[in-house]
């Protein structure tokens, strides 16, 4: 297990790392990090497209039946959240959903959490560097002035978590959900073990799920342009 693990994951990631950070970067290990995390998005592109497609296309049949929730409701708080838990069961729209956003590329996250571990000095990485990787020296680990592999950093940390914060409100805000006490659970606690957990690991997991947030509102976004539904005509 330890040997599929190196040699088929550690190393590949850690040599492409590498390859990027000599090749795109000008030696800049932060901009190296911030590239193949867009490297891994964009192969993971076509999945993307397809689960954006089809939220897209089912979300205007969403508001609208809560448009109709909302009329024949009005006097009646109580089955008005009931019947819009009932439409979300039925589609199957969690609030959870979103925190899957960060676990599909948590295999990455553990690797490059080795990467920090097991050290990037020349030493070591002549030892895992494939032949056709240029050694690349004295790594920088230096992002804006901020020491990659430093643990217990808050600013990074603060802004992953203000981002999180800020795509569950508006999250809510667009879909005109009622929040209940489990989504309250889920709004304040969800992104505050996030900030906890990023707090305690090197700054560099921070880097790597801010540009991947970054990644995935861009793409949604551009989702809404290109998968809007047509409008049927009356």
């Amino acid at each position: 297990m330890e040997f599929f693990w190196h040699t088929f994951l550690y190393q590949p990631v850690f040599n492409g790392l590498i390859w990027i950070y000599n090749n795109w970067t000008d030696q800049n290990l932060g901009w190296a990090v911030v590239y193949l995390t867009l490297v891994l998005r964009v192969a993971l592109l076509p999945i993307t497209l397809i689960n954006e497609r089809n939220k897209v296309q089912n979300e205007e049949e969403f508001l609208e039946e809560i448009k109709r929730i909302d009329k024949e409701f009005a006097k009646d708080e109580v089955l008005k959240k009931e019947e819009i838990r009932r439409i979300l069961r039925k589609r199957r729209i969690s609030p959870w959903a979103k925190s899957s956003v960060l676990a599909v590329q948590a295999l990455v996250l553990v690797l490059l959490y080795q990467v920090f571990v097991r050290g990037i000095t020349g030493e070591k990485i002549l030892q895992i560097l494939y032949p056709w990787i240029d050694f690349p020296g004295v790594i920088n680990t230096n992002f804006f002035g901020f020491e990659l592999g430093q643990s217990h950093d808050i600013i990074w940390p603060g802004i992953v978590t203000i981002w999180l914060f800020l795509e569950i409100y508006f999250d809510y805000r667009k879909q005109h959900i009622p929040l209940q006490k489990a989504d309250l659970l889920y709004f304040i606690f969800f992104p505050s073990f996030v900030f906890v957990a990023l707090w305690i690991l090197p700054m560099v997991k921070s880097l790597f799920i801010l540009t991947s947030m970054i990644f995935s509102v861009i793409i949604a976004e551009l989702s809404r342009i290109f998968f809007r539904p047509k409008k049927k005509a009356h």
